[in-house]
């Protein structure tokens, strides 16, 4: 008999989805970027961004989004397009598309609820979501990775 569960029964540290190689470089880019960011900070928001790319490309239909720090992290990763790449392929199947949005685009409660949104599906993917880096979040999505309104779909 297979009992299948909606959450995995323990979180992963996502930091294991890269080679050590590839989360000190995408730890550097962040710190030379933003200096005012400690390399532990730095660290931290490459693991969220990590958790966050992975749930997203597990959830196609849904529109997810970092939070401004988080969001850092993806942009730091996606320079390393090889990397980027690879690791989109490992843990999603394909590329997680980076999506920006307009300037006001996301009213106040709409951001609440795709903040909630995201953090659920980094929490179901059987991550650990470090909430002190998801106070907010992003001008961006990942939604030309495959929702209704994607013109990719």
């Amino acid at each position: 008999m297979t009992i299948a569960l909606e959450r995995p029964a323990s979180t992963t540290n996502p930091m294991t989805l890269l080679s050590a190689e590839v989360a000190e470089r995408i730890t550097r880019r962040i710190t030379a970027d933003h200096p005012e960011i400690s390399a532990d900070i730095a660290h931290r928001i490459v693991s969220q961004a990590v958790a966050f790319i992975a749930a997203s490309g597990r959830q196609p239909g849904q529109t997810l989004a970092p939070s401004a720090l988080v969001d850092l992290g993806w942009h730091a990763f996606i320079l390393h397009t090889v990397d980027y790449a690879a690791f989109c392929e490992k843990a999603a199947g394909r590329l997680v598309h980076h999506v920006p949005t307009d300037d006001g685009d996301t009213a106040t409660e709409e951001a609440q609820r795709t903040r909630e949104r995201t953090l659920a599906a980094i929490s179901a993917a059987g991550f650990s979501v470090d909430r002190e880096l998801w106070p907010d979040v992003a001008e961006c999505t990942q939604c030309h990775a495959g929702c209704t309104d994607s013109p990719n779909n």
